[in-house]
């Protein structure tokens, strides 16, 4: 069976050869964009991340197993693979603990006046601050209740803070205290310390934190986002945390990556940037291989 896989996973040599031995003959491509080594219609299964943004799903007309390297789908013609009724699975559970640890990471940055700290040390000052908080006691909510954010959720459970979960339903759910629909965010934003958004980017979600929502924030709020950037409307974000210093973001993911440079975010000092950097961790090399292996061991057994 021939199995296609991409640059989008670092293999060693006996990751290569644990995947060879189940039975697959392999191909490799570096870049998602470059051409593919053998005809299309020959390929059976592919490892990849990106590579349907450049290639057309509908040449691989063989296709039967898709293996994401990232948690979302919204890079994938899902309508296409589920009509052709081609297994697709991402990279679940892969990034969940290094994404909820960048968000606590983020909060007690801020909470705690990480920065100013620094810049104290750097000029060598001696200076104490005066407006530290605490995340015991908090609000937080987590819009969307898949395993990143019950990670997360269980991160600012663990130091006291009361969980809400918003999601499509309303079920128990691990890490949370409560769990609302998400269709009621408007309603109840205003009772949250902080916001944090972990949904995946899908029609239903995209631009879910409103301009509407953003205006209706708690006073000293801070909104966190670790997931998609289309999750937020960044225009309607740009100018109210431009009118509303009391707000602070941290944001990892952003409607268009790289960040352009000319975007006001670059020049708030409510905001923390990074280059959606929040996944990675040095554990991630023996989850995702873990994923993968798993899959098409249990795809090639299958056939």
């Amino acid at each position: 069976m021939n199995l296609l896989l991409t640059g989008c996973f670092t293999y060693s040599d006996e990751q290569i050869e644990l995947v060879r031995s189940l039975g697959f003959s392999i191909y490799f491509i570096q870049q998602e964009t470059s051409e593919i080594p053998v005809p299309a219609s020959e390929i059976e299964a592919i490892v990849c991340n990106g590579l349907f943004l450049s290639h057309d799903i509908d040449v691989f007309s063989n296709l039967k197993f898709i293996q994401l390297t990232s948690a979302g789908f919204d890079r994938v013609p899902v309508d296409k693979v589920n009509a052709r009724q081609i297994k697709l699975y991402n990279a679940r559970g892969v990034y969940s603990a290094p994404m909820a640890e960048w968000a606590l990471f983020r909060v007690l940055e801020h909470y705690k006046q990480g920065w100013f700290f620094k810049q104290e040390q750097d000029a060598g000052q001696w200076a104490k601050h005066r407006g530290l908080r605490e995340i015991a006691g908090t609000n937080v909510a987590v819009i969307g209740a898949g395993n990143v954010g019950q990670e997360v959720a269980k991160r600012f459970q663990a130091l006291g803070a009361r969980t809400t979960g918003f999601d499509i339903h309303t079920d128990k759910t691990p890490g949370f205290d409560c769990m609302v629909l998400t269709g009621t965010l408007q309603e109840h934003v205003g009772e949250f310390d902080i916001v944090i958004a972990t949904a995946p980017l899908l029609p239903s979600t995209r631009g879910i934190i409103s301009r509407d929502i953003l205006s209706a924030m708690k006073r000293n709020a801070m909104i966190v986002n670790i997931a998609r950037g289309g999750l937020i409307d960044e225009t309607a974000m740009c100018e109210i945390l431009a009118e509303r210093k009391d707000l602070f973001a941290a944001l990892d993911v952003f409607e268009t990556e790289p960040l352009a440079q000319d975007s006001p975010l670059w020049e708030l000092d409510n905001v923390a940037i990074s280059p959606h950097n929040s996944f990675v961790s040095d554990g991630n090399n023996y989850r995702m291989f873990d994923v993968i292996y798993n899959n098409l061991k249990n795809f090639i057994t299958e056939h």
